[in-house]
């Protein structure tokens, strides 16, 4: 997955969504918000948690979940596969 800053939300979830995490000592919940994640150091952490979140929780999601590459750019490694892109919509016939 590349380009993160495509990303759109629907209603006020982009102000008002919070994720949450824990420090590991009491009273340690941070929490933030959409905007802030997508303007901080790793914006891809809002679609990893989306993807994360869609999965079930056994061996067989976490390793489909380790497979999983997000590039906050249209940048990345991979050139050498040569990913081409699926355009799904055309393929439905009941699209059409």
């Amino acid at each position: 997955v590349k380009n993160i800053e495509h990303i759109k939300f629907t209603g006020n979830k982009f102000e008002n969504k919070k994720y949450y995490r824990h420090t590991g000592y009491p009273g340690g919940i941070k929490s933030e918000n959409a905007e802030e994640i997508l303007q901080g150091k790793k914006p891809e952490k809002v679609l990893t948690l989306a993807i994360k979140r869609m999965l079930k929780n056994n061996p067989l999601s976490r390793k489909q979940f380790s497979n999983l590459r997000i590039f906050p750019d249209n940048k990345h490694s991979l050139e050498a596969q040569q990913p081409k892109r699926i355009d799904f919509i055309n393929l439905n016939k009941k699209n059409s």
